[in-house]
C-alpha cells in the first residue's frame, strides 16, 4: 500500500511527464524550426504564474494501430486559464511534438471543455494552433471532436472574443475553428492554412504550388483575406494577441476597457487643415487622418494588406476603445469592391457585437465599376456593409473627409441608415456622381448641339460644383449635423462619442437577421 509520500512522488512523477510532451529529442526538432513549445507559447502569452492547466493527466482511448502502446498524457494540446495584464482568459495549444499535433477525441474534448468554460464565465479565448490535422488512428472520432469544438466557436461567437494564433501547419477540417473566430495571426514562414495541399491539388487539377504561395502567412493576409495579421515570429504573434485582449471586452455584456491617456480631448490638428488636395483627383493616405485624431496616435490596423482601398482597425479616442473604417484615396480611389465590402462589414458587425464605437471616415467616388465586380455580386457583397452598419447599434460618428458619391453614400454609416453624428469637412462633395459624370447625363442634348461642347462642359460642369460639390446641401436638409474646420475633428468626435457612450437602441425582436452572404 502506497504512503502520502509515494502518493506525492507518483503524481509528480505523472506531471513531470506530461510536462515533457513528446521528449526532448522533439522538442529540440520544434526549437530547430524557429518554434517554440506549446507551454513555452503559453508561458509567453499569459502574465507570470498565472497558468492553471486543466486537464493534464487526459489520455486518449484509441486501441488500433497499435495507439495502446503510444500514449501520452495530455494527448497533444495544453489547455486552461490565466491572466493577461491582470484580465482573466483561457487558453490552448496544441503541442507538435505529441503526435504532431494532430488532434483526437480527447485532444478536441479537451478544447471543448475549455470553450464551456469560456463560455459560462465570460472571458475571451486565445486558441494557439500548430497541428498535423485529424489524427487518423481516431477516424470518425477525430473527425467528431471537430465538429464538436466547431458548434462551440459558432455558439461563443458574438459573445467571448475568439482569437486563433497559427503557428503551424493547420490543414483539412481544422482550418474551420479558426476561420468562425474573430481573428486570425498568422506567423510568416512557419504558418500555413489550406483545405487541401500541394499533392493533392497537383493530382486533381495537375497544378504545381508550393505550400508557402498556397497557404502561408503572406498569401492569407494578401490574398485570400483569411488571415487578418502577420507576425514574423512566435514572440511577435503573441504580441499581437495579447495587444488585442488589452483593446477588446471580455464579453458583449461589458464594455470595452478604458485606457488612460494624456492626450488632451480638445487638441486641435493643424495637419488635418491641409491633409486632402485641392485637387480632388489627387490621393492622399487617410492613415494619416486616422493617426491624427486618435488618441497619441496609436491605430492598429487590421487586415492591412488586403483590400487595401478601405482601412480598419482599433484605437482609442478620449481612451475608450473605438474601431475606425476609412475609405483609402490612395488604392483605387478609395472605391468599395467586393473585397473591400467584405472587410469592412466584418469588421463592423464585430465592434457592434461587442460594444466597440465606430468611427467612420468617408471619401469614396462610389462602387468600382467592371464586368468581374458585377459578375462577382458586387450587389450582394456591397449589400452586406450596408447592412453591417444598418445593423448596428453602437455608437457611429460619421466624418466626411472629400467624396461621398452614389449608393457609397448611403452605405457608409450615412444618417439614413441611422449614424449618429455625422459632419463634413468644407471639402466634402454629396452627390449621386461626381460633376463631370453628372453633366454627360443631365446636359447630353445641350452639349451635343453646342457650338463649343468642351467650353459649355467646362461652364456646366464648374455649375454643377458650385451647386453641388460641396456639403452645405445636406446640412440645409439635415442630413449632416454641422460641417467642421478639420482641425477640430479630434475634439468634436470626442465630445460626440462621451455623448453618446451610454447609447441604447433597440430592435424588433427576431431569431437572427438574412444578411446577404
Amino acid at each position: 500500500m502506497m504512503g502520502t509520500e509515494d502518493r506525492l512522488r507518483d503524481l509528480r512523477a505523472r506531471k513531470a511527464r506530461v510536462e515533457a510532451g513528446g521528449g526532448q529529442a522533439r522538442v529540440d526538432a520544434q526549437h530547430n524550426r524557429g518554434k517554440m513549445t506549446a507551454r513555452e507559447r503559453l508561458e509567453m502569452l499569459l502574465d507570470e504564474g498565472s497558468f492553471q492547466e486543466i486537464d493534464a493527466l487526459v489520455e486518449h482511448r484509441c486501441r488500433d494501430f497499435d495507439m495502446d502502446k503510444n500514449v501520452i498524457p495530455g494527448d497533444g494540446v495544453v489547455t486552461g486559464h490565466g491572466t493577461i495584464n491582470g484580465r482573466e482568459i483561457f487558453a490552448f495549444a496544441q503541442d507538435f511534438t505529441v503526435y504532431g499535433g494532430s488532434l483526437g477525441e480527447m485532444h478536441g474534448l479537451k478544447i471543448c471543455k475549455v470553450l464551456d468554460m469560456a463560455l459560462k464565465t465570460g472571458r475571451p479565448v486565445i486558441g494557439l494552433n500548430d497541428s498535423g490535422g485529424a489524427r487518423i488512428q481516431e477516424g470518425v472520432a477525430s473527425l467528431g471532436s471537430y465538429a464538436e469544438i466547431f458548434f462551440r466557436n459558432v455558439r461563443a461567437s458574438g459573445v467571448v472574443p475568439q482569437i486563433s494564433v497559427i503557428m503551424g501547419p493547420c490543414a483539412g477540417g481544422a482550418v474551420y475553428s479558426p476561420a468562425i473566430t474573430d481573428f486570425v495571426i498568422m506567423v510568416d514562414k512557419t504558418a500555413h492554412m489550406f483545405i487541401t495541399g500541394p499533392e493533392v491539388i497537383k493530382t486533381v487539377t495537375n497544378e504545381e504550388v508550393s505550400f508557402e504561395d498556397l497557404g502561408g502567412a503572406s498569401t492569407h493576409g494578401s490574398k485570400s483575406g483569411v488571415s487578418h495579421f502577420t507576425a514574423e515570429d512566435d514572440q511577435g504573434a503573441i504580441d499581437l494577441a495579447r495587444e488585442l485582449v488589452d483593446l477588446l471586452p471580455s464579453n458583449n455584456m461589458e464594455k470595452p476597457p478604458q485606457k488612460k491617456t494624456s492626450d488632451s480631448a480638445d487638441r486641435i490638428c493643424e495637419n488635418l487643415d491641409s491633409i486632402v488636395p485641392e485637387d480632388p483627383t489627387k490621393p492622399y493616405d487617410v492613415r494619416d487622418v486616422i493617426t491624427e485624431i486618435l488618441d497619441d496616435g496609436g491605430f492598429l490596423e487590421v487586415q492591412e494588406n488586403w483590400a487595401g482601398n478601405i482601412v480598419v482597425g482599433f484605437g482609442h479616442l478620449n481612451g475608450s476603445t473605438v474601431g475606425v473604417v476609412a475609405n483609402q484615396p490612395k488604392i483605387l480611389a478609395g472605391c468599395l469592391d467586393i473585397d473591400a465590402s467584405d472587410k469592412a462589414a466584418r469588421f463592423v458587425r464585430f465592434c457592434d457585437a461587442f460594444n466597440i464605437p465606430l468611427i467612420t471616415l468617408e471619401d469614396v467616388p462610389g462602387f468600382l465599376p467592371g464586368t468581374n465586380q458585377e459578375w462577382g455580386g458586387i450587389i450582394r457583397h456591397g449589400a452586406k456593409l450596408l447592412y453591417a452598419y444598418a445593423e448596428a447599434t453602437v455608437p457611429k460618428l460619421t466624418v466626411i473627409l472629400r467624396k461621398a458619391y452614389g449608393g457609397a453614400y448611403d452605405v457608409m454609416s450615412s444618417k439614413h441608415i441611422r449614424g449618429d453624428y455625422n459632419v463634413a469637412w468644407p471639402s466634402a462633395e454629396l452627390a449621386v456622381m461626381g460633376a463631370e459624370g453628372a453633366v454627360q447625363i443631365i446636359h447630353r442634348r445641350r452639349l451635343q448641339n453646342a457650338r463649343d461642347p468642351e467650353g459649355e462642359r467646362g461652364r456646366l460642369i464648374e455649375d454643377f460644383e458650385e451647386k453641388f460639390a460641396n456639403p452645405y446641401k445636406a446640412a440645409a436638409l439635415g442630413y449632416l449635423d454641422d460641417v467642421i474646420e478639420p482641425n477640430q475633428t479630434r475634439e468634436r468626435l470626442c465630445k460626440a462619442l462621451g455623448m453618446l457612450l451610454d447609447k441604447e437602441e433597440m430592435r424588433p425582436a427576431r431569431k437572427h437577421g438574412n444578411i446577404p452572404l
